[in-house]
């Protein structure tokens, strides 16, 4: 079978829907949790980062793989969701520097994906009933033996994602220029984009494994900390309340960005909960509440943090973002100490590139600090 042939796919949801349609990537079958994301550019950083882990991903823009893939373009070195859903799978691509075609990029990577579906049917059913477990099936199974497959599939709530997807090893990362700042990176399934900001802005980086200590981490005699976005359930992460408590107690600065955002506020006894669809796309309006201002931003979370428990804690929590879709919390500031974090993608790639700012403002907290 060429590239270019088809062969039919079938999407069973958790609720017995089912979908049918055409193959591409890797055949067989894979399950995870649905989700969708608005974007209409962006696919390839998309498809590569971390926080997707364990999730079937849809795509609502109609054509999916039109300008190909490029690998300094992936925010990991492997595709990490576990599945694609989408209308159009483009199997040719428009750009000349693309270094291959998106079948072959989620191939390599054993993803599969389905195609041919109606996106917007799917879309509007997941809206309606919440986010739910899928499955992607390519091999002919039977849909009885399917059904049990799905069954067995764990919910995402409750699932340790961040230890699966982190580096096994802590490694450093140092800019071009003049070394200014030396920033200790926790890694729960970190976006190579977010580095690349810190090493733009003069910033010596070690990327720590999601369950190193704080000691351990102390030995590198970091100016500052910062959590990272990633996978899973927030509330199975009680490994990192005491370290997160002791990084604060250091007195150092400490970002935290969406999965790190909900760490830092677990530390300070906030609940996190799931949401019934989650945020994810390039699209979402946030009100910055110090400024007044709007920002446009890349969202990718399935939890959020408990505004009624923040709103009860002013003495030591302030609210700065709030999302203008739902009024769900954007972001925190702490009144004790030099922290502070957003649940939105202030590096997205490709854009939008609103809220850049941030990465400024945790290093001016730094060089004050220094």
């Amino acid at each position: 079978m060429t590239e270019f042939e088809t062969m039919d796919a079938a999407l069973l949801l958790e609720d017995g829907t089912l979908f049918k349609g055409k193959a591409a990537g890797v055949k067989g079958i894979t399950t995870g949790e649905l989700c969708f994301n608005t974007a209409m550019t962006g696919y390839q950083e998309a498809f590569t980062d971390p926080s997707y882990f364990g999730q079937l991903l849809i795509m609502t823009n109609v054509h999916i793989g039109n300008y190909g893939t490029r690998y300094e373009e992936s925010e990991n070195d492997k595709v990490t969701i576990k599945g694609l859903i989408c209308r159009n799978f483009s199997h040719f691509h428009s750009r000349p520097s693309a270094d291959t075609n998106l079948d072959e990029f989620l191939s390599k990577s054993g993803v599969n994906a389905i195609y041919d579906i109606d996106t917007r049917a799917l879309v509007r059913h997941i809206r309606n009933r919440g986010a739910m477990n899928g499955l992607i099936c390519s091999d002919g199974t039977p849909i009885n033996k399917l059904k049990e497959i799905i069954e067995a599939t764990p919910s995402m709530s409750g699932l340790e994602l961040a230890s699966e997807v982190c580096t096994k090893e802590a490694y450093e990362l140092q800019p071009k220029g003049e070394s200014l700042r030396r920033i200790a990176v926790m890694d729960y399934g970190v976006k190579k984009n977010i580095l690349r900001c810190f090493l733009e802005r003069g910033c010596s980086l070690k990327v720590f494994p999601a369950k190193t200590s704080f000691q351990e981490i102390e030995k590198w005699n970091p100016d500052g900390y910062f959590l990272s976005n990633g996978p899973g359930d927030p509330g199975s992460m009680d490994y990192t309340i005491e370290t997160v408590d002791l990084m604060l107690k250091s007195g150092k600065p400490l970002f935290g960005i969406c999965l790190g955002h909900q760490l830092l506020c677990r530390a300070q006894g906030i609940k996190t909960y799931k949401m019934h669809h989650g945020h994810r796309g390039i699209n979402h309006p946030v009100l910055n509440i110090k400024t007044g201002k709007g920002e446009i931003t890349s969202q990718n979370h399935g939890f959020g943090v408990d505004r009624d428990m923040l709103e009860s804690a002013t003495d030591t929590l302030e609210i700065t973002h709030i999302n203008l879709n739902d009024n769900t919390v954007e972001g925190v500031s702490l009144r004790n100490y030099p922290a502070f974090s957003v649940q939105y993608h202030p590096e997205a790639a490709p854009g939008p590139h609103d809220a850049r700012y941030l990465f400024d403002d945790f290093i001016e907290l730094i060089d004050n600090q220094k």
